[in-house]
């Protein structure tokens, strides 16, 4: 071979091969589509007028849902927000972990560190990836941490290149901001300490000095600890004065961070989980939505969570990146009117049901516990369609790895299923069975739900819910009862013994 030929052949090999393979992979890149999940919190069935709410209206929302997949048969796996985030994130049962029930604000990170998660699936697929809003899934290694310096592992740590975030819900203390492990604002000067024990440093609590409330707590829900900007949280907390916010600016800060994320992204691909504090209590809505509604503050804070979406929507569109960014819209579990604060949300009802036609609510395994609105937009690519497929969130992994392509180990997808088919609307089929929890295991299949007995308390009063324990096991038919007024585990005992071998399996 010529010496000319050989250096040619060198050149061929080491500077113009790796340039085509680097512009294959961007234009691999730029053909896949960017996705956002929107967690809403404590949001409900029937809160939605395209899930069939006549007393608010949810435009923005709606018109996700007409121009994609809306699903009625999805569930979150628990009906709580930690454990469902949790199974959201990692694509495992909340139960096979020790730890996941509704945590502390103070409390350790329970998502592991060295196994896959949702947003892990995106970076190996060459996402960039971003969470904005609640986390709740803990922070660092231990309860005991100093939060005037940084603090992980949390969710750098475990797949999200970029986090804003406050450390639980907006009841709980620390009432910060937290960035990529840093609480903003913060000051030697002025240290944060955090204490769900005992009462600390020199700030009133709600409990000493309820005068000063601006919202006062219902009974016996444990809303009298420090009080931050005129609302008693549960927990104490000291200094970082300058560090807390103020309810009302919550989630305009959340919007404007998940702006400038997809801002920030709009070149590559990105996966964004947007997670939402509305209409979790507090609900202590921006000024310009007070009133809004004719429901009192909850009411007002599903109109401000509607729209927040709209704005993203917005800004998606005026990006260019509208056509090929997959949007899904869920809750993390049911809706629960009296959670703590005396709000008015139960006094202005005024004839909104915010289960719909589902029994039960937040902490209940009746469905309305854990059925939720859920929604997936692709446009030109999703059907347009109501679909009753059963699925889960716990199936996001699975199903976006259908669109991905990873190359995942069995191991690796854990309790999740691929729906990815049902998602987009291509078939109405979607798992065979599901088992959830929301202080009694259930689990459906078909048409049926069988709910285990369980001697736990049947009914919350301080939040007027069902929670669904009973003594005895319960079958209902969804089909012809979803609102599970009929028991009908004595007339088909075999449906029932098939069941309890299902959900046994699983619960084991």
């Amino acid at each position: 071979m010529k010496k000319n030929e050989i250096i040619m052949l060198f050149f061929l090999l080491f500077f113009i091969a790796p340039m085509l393979l680097a512009q294959k992979k961007k234009a691999n890149l730029e053909s896949v589509p960017n996705v956002i999940i929107i967690n809403a919190d404590d949001l409900g069935y029937g809160d939605l007028s395209c899930y069939g709410a006549t007393k608010i209206e949810t435009p923005n929302i709606d018109r996700l849902a007409a121009d994609g997949v809306r699903m009625i048969n999805a569930h979150s796996t628990a009906a709580t927000c930690t454990p469902s985030r949790y199974s959201m994130i990692t694509g495992q049962l909340p139960w096979r972990r020790n730890g996941t029930a509704i945590l502390q604000g103070d409390a350790a990170l329970i998502i592991p560190t060295d196994k896959l998660t949702l947003p892990l699936l995106f970076k190996k697929a060459g996402y960039s990836t971003g969470i904005v809003g609640k986390w709740h899934l803990g922070i660092g290694d231990s309860v005991e941490k100093n939060w005037n310096e940084q603090l992980k592992p949390g969710p750098n740590e475990v797949g999200f290149d970029y986090s804003f975030i406050f450390p639980a819900t907006a009841d709980r203390v620390p009432t910060v901001f937290v960035e990529n492990g840093k609480v903003i604002g913060s000051e030697i000067s002025d240290p944060i300490r955090v204490n769900y024990d005992k009462a600390i440093g020199i700030d009133p609590t709600g409990a000493e000095h309820p005068e000063l409330l601006k919202m006062k707590a219902s009974s016996n829900h444990g809303h009298d600890g420090t009080i931050v900007n005129g609302i008693g949280r549960i927990g104490f907390m000291s200094g970082g004065v300058k560090a807390r916010w103020t309810d009302e600016e919550v989630s305009p800060t959340f919007l404007e961070k998940a702006k400038m994320f997809i801002e920030h992204n709009k070149k590559q691909p990105f996966f964004l989980y947007y997670a939402m504090t509305e209409p979790h209590v507090p609900r202590m809505p921006s000024t310009i939505f007070k009133g809004k509604s004719d429901l009192g503050y909850r009411g007002d804070a599903i109109l401000q969570m509607d729209w927040s979406v709209g704005e993203l929507i917005k800004e998606l569109k005026y990006l260019g990146l509208d056509r090929n960014t997959i949007i899904v819209f869920t809750s993390d579990n049911g809706p629960v009117s009296d959670d703590g604060y005396q709000d008015e949300a139960v006094e202005k009802q005024n004839g909104h049901r915010p289960a719909g036609e589902l029994r039960g609510g937040k902490y209940s395994a009746f469905e309305a516990g854990t059925r939720v609105p859920l929604i997936v937009n692709w446009k030109g690519k999703t059907e347009q369609k109501i679909s009753d497929a059963l699925v889960s969130q716990i199936d996001f992994i699975a199903s976006f790895n259908d669109l991905l392509k990873v190359n995942l180990r069995d191991e690796e997808l854990l309790d999740g299923q691929n729906v990815w088919s049902a998602f987009v609307g291509k078939t109405n089929k979607g798992r065979e069975s599901l088992v959830k929890q929301g202080g009694a295991f259930s689990v459906i299949k078909g048409n049926w739900k069988y709910i285990k007995a369980n001697n736990g308390r049947d009914f919350l009063k301080l939040k007027n819910i069902e929670t669904g324990n009973f003594s005895q096991p319960q079958l209902y038919d969804l089909k012809k009862d979803p609102g599970e007024k009929d028991n009908l585990a004595s007339e088909f005992p075999e449906i029932v013994k098939e069941l309890d071998f299902i959900l046994s399996e699983k619960i084991r």
